[in-house]
């Protein structure tokens, strides 16, 4: 009997991670759901339970920050499954501020959740994907396509995550690894919640940004209320997960399609920097 295709989720705790494990489990694959702290599984338990996959979900303990973390619970899958078929790099947080209400250490400490937690992730699993004819789909952001004000820090990890994907993408394939991005928009879940934002410190901070970025926030919560749920934007890393051949890039509703679509063809910058002006006046 063949056993069940495995795949490794990071970042399971809440919003796309969770929804992502959950179809997975239905969709028939054995899921090692992992986060940074397993005390926060319940939530995703709950959903197993509900949903009558609780014995295909395995909760692991992955710090995307922490080499020994990735590879100890690489390991293990490897020694309880004897198998890795996908990683689902989902983990990230998000980083509102300009360069100047923040500092360095807080870029890399962005850079370091959003892009080299990805890189670490994917090096450590990469040797068993090319055994299994795997893929990596690897959740990214509208973010990563179109620079957004209050955005450098996380803009910049999740381009960084772009190209480093579109650059391995071809050379994986040469190995039999399937390589992908996932592309949201809004959602509706508790990724900018976790963020503990204090609205009028930041304003207050803001300095000469205190306009713009009091128009800007402005903008953002009408963009939020007509986000997607988290299952909706979970749906296309199913189908990238479970299709014969996915695309490289995958945007998970019309409107990131249309958004992104605003770079992909705007040679000059020209289109992208009239559109985020409207943001932020």
């Amino acid at each position: 009997m063949t056993s069940p295709k495995t795949v490794l989720i990071t970042g399971t705790s809440s919003g796309i991670g969770l929804a992502a494990a959950v179809a997975a489990a239905r969709a028939g694959w054995t899921t090692i759901a992992t986060m940074r702290n397993t005390g926060k599984a319940e939530a995703l338990l709950q959903a197993a339970a509900e949903h009558g996959v609780a014995d295909r979900i395995q909760v692991k303990r992955l710090d995307v920050v922490d080499p020994e973390s990735i590879a100890a619970c690489v390991d293990e899958v490897i020694a309880e499954h004897g198998r890795l078929d996908a990683l689902v790099n989902n983990a990230g947080a998000a980083k509102i501020g300009t360069i100047e209400m923040m500092s360095v250490e807080d870029v890399r400490a962005a850079m370091e959740v959003n892009f080299f937690g990805v890189v670490a992730t994917t090096r450590a699993a990469l040797p068993h994907l090319r055994a299994s004819r795997g893929r990596v789909i690897t959740v990214t952001s509208v973010g990563g396509v179109v620079g957004q004000p209050f955005n450098e820090a996380y803009c910049a990890a999740k381009f960084a995550v772009e190209g480093f994907m579109e650059s391995l993408a071809p050379l994986a394939a040469t190995v039999g690894v399937d390589v992908t991005v996932i592309e949201p928009g809004a959602v509706a879940s508790e990724f900018v919640a976790n963020q503990s934002l204090d609205i009028p410190a930041l304003l207050d901070a803001a300095g000469p940004y205190a306009p713009a970025l009091d128009a800007y926030v402005a903008r953002t919560r009408g963009a939020f209320a007509g986000a997607q749920t988290p299952t909706e934007a979970a749906a296309p890393i199913i189908d990238a997960l479970t299709c014969d051949r996915p695309a490289f890039r995958i945007q998970t509703s019309q409107w990131a399609r249309d958004f992104v679509a605003t770079t992909l063809a705007d040679l000059d910058g020209s289109a992208v920097q009239n559109l985020t002006n409207t943001w932020i006046r």
